[in-house]
């Protein structure tokens, strides 16, 4: 118990002091600041976030009366288009869901998953599912406030988020103000990393190294214009239009990824008894995967498993609600049982079913677990990479297109993310200005790949956008434990006391000056 205390009470601490002092003994200031940055990075996503979240999501699965066990009616619902006659949006309900699952369904349901569980051994595929399953709570309270005290602009469209559920939703407007303003500044930045270049550096990443032809050949600015050109195409509509290339991709995408990895289980069947009891035994007791050096203790399989299943579902960092609050819905409540589907579709399943086919291949083939042990595979995107490699032709198609069309759906997703939050903070007329922005960051991540490029700026990215993620998630959480109450009085009427097609009439305001 020592040991775990101080892992996580004490050791971040220590780490950031560390990471710290090493900055100021860095070469150079772009060295000391890329130091800054990642110390900065392994601290916000240590155990302190972990915990504001996963207290977050045990607290709204208690006072939401465990809304998870309404996931059948809500997948239900989520194919059913709510009567527009009878209800205000700009999309369906469908619509919503599967925008705020391009951008959540990414490269962290692929090479995630095989970071947790080359750092956080087996058990870290278990905690990620429990996190998965726990934050439909917290998922389904930030969509319900999101639409709940939602606005129109001057034309009439529908805007929400935690932006406007801090402003209007809280008693203590300038410290509601503060925090919202707070909020739309760390979605906005983040929109530029997680969104852009991190995800265009990662689909032109794949196409360099695979093994299907010969991928090096391609200059990376070729793949950049056509990437730009192909996100540009979209998001320059606007919502509507990511709406609809998102409710036909995210589909088709999602049971190609899921019938893909079923083959590569069917395949490894024989493995998949000890896969599963790796991983149950692996969040108990340390555990290294395959019998390998995967993962040290429970400790790690906690960390990292909460990590990247938080990461992945992106449950209480207030992303969702962006778009959700745009759908056509009777009450708040309707399109949180939606939204909250996202989580479960992305974690429970799609996170479940990659660890798995990682697990039984790691087994099937134990060179890669001597790999790991040999440092040769010493990242989650290696490892998910030899183990989709490990089946001939099929498992690096698997992987390409996997990588191709999450990267791609998921800079869609993310634009509209951004789009919500420049509004908010400067008006429409700030919009096209950062779809510029966000673009040259598209291109840039392209351009970020191949020999003799310096990863360093790349990974400064990356790290920078895990920070701002983090962030957003701090006002996010405080807006929805601090409008738990109402949350969970309403949902009651409208969940429990079968209420669920009754129409909320309540007055939308309208904010001219924006």
């Amino acid at each position: 118990m020592e040991d775990f205390l101080y892992e996580f009470f004490v050791n971040p601490f220590v780490s950031l002091g560390s990471g710290l002092a090493a900055a100021g003994s860095a070469g150079g200031p772009l060295d000391c600041i890329y130091a800054v940055i990642s110390a900065f990075d392994g601290f916000v996503w240590g155990p302190i976030m972990i915990l504001l979240l996963l207290f977050t999501h045990i607290f709204m699965t208690i006072r939401t009366g465990f809304i998870q066990r309404k996931v059948g009616t809500a997948i239900k619902m989520s194919v059913t288009a709510d009567d527009p006659s009878s209800a205000e949006g700009d999309i369906s309900q469908f619509g919503a869901l599967t925008t705020a699952l391009a951008a959540t369904i990414g490269t962290g349901n692929i090479v995630g998953v095989g970071t947790g569980l080359l750092f956080g051994g087996p058990g870290a595929i278990f905690w990620m599912w429990i996190t998965g399953i726990l934050g439909m709570a917290t998922k389904y309270a930030e969509v319900y406030i999101g639409v709940k005290f939602r606005v129109k602009d001057h034309a009439g469209k529908m805007l929400g988020g935690a932006m406007y559920a801090l402003e209007r939703g809280f008693k203590n407007k300038k410290l509601g103000k503060f925090l919202a303003v707070l909020f739309a500044i760390f979605a906005a930045c983040a929109s530029f990393g997680i969104g852009a270049s991190t995800q265009s550096n990662s689909l032109s990443d794949a196409i360099y190294n695979t093994k299907l032809f010969d991928g090096a050949a391609i200059p990376s600015y070729v793949i950049g214009i056509i990437v730009v050109i192909l996100v540009a195409i979209v998001i320059l509509g606007g919502i509507r239009s990511i709406s609809r290339v998102c409710e036909k991709l995210v589909p088709v995408m999602a049971v190609f990824y899921t019938i893909c990895c079923i083959i590569i289980i069917g395949m490894n069947i024989e493995f998949l008894g000890e896969a599963v009891r790796q991983i149950l035994a692996g969040a108990f007791t340390p555990q290294g995967a395959a019998g390998g050096a995967i993962g040290a203790t429970i400790t790690m399989a906690l960390q990292f498993g909460f990590k990247r299943g938080i990461f992945s579902n992106e449950s209480g960092m207030g992303s969702a609600p962006l778009v959700a609050a745009s759908a056509t819905t009777r009450n708040p409540a309707r399109q949180a049982l939606v939204s909250m589907t996202g989580t479960f579709w992305d974690t429970v399943v799609i996170c479940l079913l990659t660890g798995l086919m990682l697990m039984t291949t790691i087994l099937a083939h134990p060179e890669i677990a001597a790999s790991v042990a040999s440092g040769a595979i010493s990242s989650g995107a290696g490892l998910a990479t030899a183990a989709f490699e490990s089946i001939p032709v099929f498992g690096p198609l698997v992987l390409l297109v996997g990588l191709v069309c999450f990267t791609y759906s998921t800079m869609l997703g993310w634009n509209q993310y951004g789009n919500r939050a420049i509004s908010y903070l400067f008006g429409k007329k700030a919009v096209v200005p950062y779809c510029a922005i966000f673009l040259l960051f598209v291109f840039w991540g392209c351009m970020m790949v191949g020999a003799g490029v310096d990863k360093s700026l790349s990974n400064v990215v990356w790290d920078f956008a895990d920070i701002m993620n983090a962030l957003m998630a701090i006002p996010n959480c405080i807006a929805v434990l601090g409008l738990s109450a109402l949350i969970a009085r309403e949902t009651k009427h409208y969940v429990y006391d079968g209420n669920i097609e009754e129409v909320d009439d309540t007055e939308i305001p309208q904010y001219d000056e924006k």
